[in-house]
């Protein structure tokens, strides 16, 4: 290798998939409109849903925590947030 290069392995996972034909003319014409592959298309799909699946994941674990632990905010600090709101007439 020359000076200045720099050898880049990027591990690809091959494989076969079947989709219904909507889904297949969808991730063309989303490949031609950001130009990248299908294949690049499919992978920001998975992508994307597994971090939808991490937020739910993380909801889940806080709701789990809150219906046993009491959520209360400190009567000093409610005070205190109150007095530092601007006094508007309604």
């Amino acid at each position: 290798m020359g000076k200045g290069n720099t050898l880049v392995i990027l591990e690809i996972m091959k494989t076969a998939i079947s989709v219904p034909n909507d889904i297949f003319e969808l991730s063309e014409k989303l490949a031609k409109k950001l130009k990248v592959s299908r294949s690049k298309i499919f992978a920001m799909g998975v992508k994307k849903l597994a971090e939808e699946h991490d937020d739910d994941d993380v909801t889940a674990r806080l709701n789990e925590f809150y219906e046993k632990e009491r959520a209360e905010i400190d009567p000093v600090i409610m005070k205190m947030a109150a007095l530092s709101l601007p006094k508007d007439e309604w």
